[in-house]
């Protein structure tokens, strides 16, 4: 069982990840994710934003300059923790 498992309509409902096939199968599904992107990312997460206009379901985290991860990591781990938050109140 590799990890596309996971992604049955039946499993979790959220994905941490970086741009790999995993992304945009989570997007395509409508599984809520956190994607992390490096400073120079793929064309299809444009430059700027926070979102997708083809994956709504995601959430996009990305290095404010090259090799500076930490503060984008901290942005997710912020969003992370309200994610589960908002979770645990329902």
């Amino acid at each position: 069982m590799g990890d596309g498992h996971h992604l049955h309509p039946d499993g979790p409902r959220f994905r941490l990840t970086v741009d790999t096939a995993i992304a945009h199968l989570a997007g395509a599904l409508g599984v809520r994710t956190f994607l992390l992107l490096r400073y120079t990312s793929d064309w299809r997460w444009f430059d700027k934003g926070r979102t997708s206009p083809w994956y709504p379901s995601l959430t996009l985290f990305r290095q404010p300059a090259p090799n500076r991860w930490d503060d984008a990591i901290e942005e997710m781990a912020t969003a992370l923790q309200t994610f589960v938050d908002t979770r645990q109140q329902c």
